[in-house]
């Protein structure tokens, strides 16, 4: 009788292109460079017996610390008594490093079938915490680098920020369905004002090059969540009165 292999009784581990494949896209930026990192992210957790769960909670603590620390050096950067770009570099780093590991949780939960209604919950509610601190520490540097910035655009900005998640939320369903299904480049491109990967790390760069122009940020992003709020409600009604599920 053959003896069974070593191979045989310990199949390889996935590959980072195995933890890629499953991914959920989120936009040309975030598919090419969130998304890659979030699968080694997968095969180092994996390899260290981490769950999904483990990564969730890791996306919560990193992007809401890097957040803080943004926030608390808002007023001196403003008043010149800190460097911006040590910030803003803090920023852009840790924002981005927290959503890889936000891409990594769902891929390794897929990957390896630990997918649970629980954890999904988990990783929607971490998410919004995780944003709340991203939009808390933009307003907070666009009060102090210009004092008078309306309160009005500061609440604005948070609610339409919010329209993302909820939208994407909503897509991941099989009732999913989008106002625009073309993938040709051009129009990729131009999704990537709502693509997260690409906005963080524009608001990233922001604070370092130029923080006093975080408002200005702040305003481009309203609109253009406001405009897509506006043009999915129309999507949706029309939708809703055709009939259509």
């Amino acid at each position: 009788m053959s003896t069974p292999s070593p191979a045989a009784d310990h199949p390889a581990a996935p590959t980072a292109a195995d933890y890629y494949a499953v991914n959920r896209g989120g936009g040309l930026f975030s598919e090419a460079v969130s998304q890659h990192a979030g699968a080694r992210i997968a095969v180092r957790a994996h390899k260290y017996h981490l769950s999904p769960t483990v990564l969730t909670v890791l996306n919560l603590g990193l992007g809401g610390l890097t957040s803080i620390v943004v926030i608390a050096a808002a007023e001196p950067v403003a008043r010149g008594d800190f460097w911006a770009w040590p910030i803003g570099l803090l920023a852009l780093l840790g924002w981005q490093l927290a959503y890889a590991f936000d891409c990594a949780d769902g891929q390794l939960a897929r990957v390896t079938g630990q997918t649970s209604a629980a954890g999904a919950r988990l990783d929607v509610l971490c998410d919004v915490a995780v944003q709340i601190s991203l939009v808390a520490a933009l307003a907070a540097t666009a009060e102090a680098q210009v004092p008078d910035t309306p309160a009005w655009l500061l609440a604005a900005f948070a609610g339409t920020w919010m329209v993302n998640l909820v939208t994407s939320v909503m897509q991941s369903g099989d009732k999913a369905s989008s106002m625009v299904t073309s993938r040709s480049l051009p129009v990729r491109l131009i999704k990537l004002v709502r693509d997260y990967g690409a906005v963080i790390a524009l608001a990233g760069l922001v604070l370092i090059v130029a923080p006093q122009w975080t408002i200005w940020f702040i305003g481009l992003f309203t609109l253009v969540n406001a405009a897509f709020l506006a043009a999915s409600v129309m999507f949706s009604a029309r939708e809703a009165l055709r009939g259509q599920p």
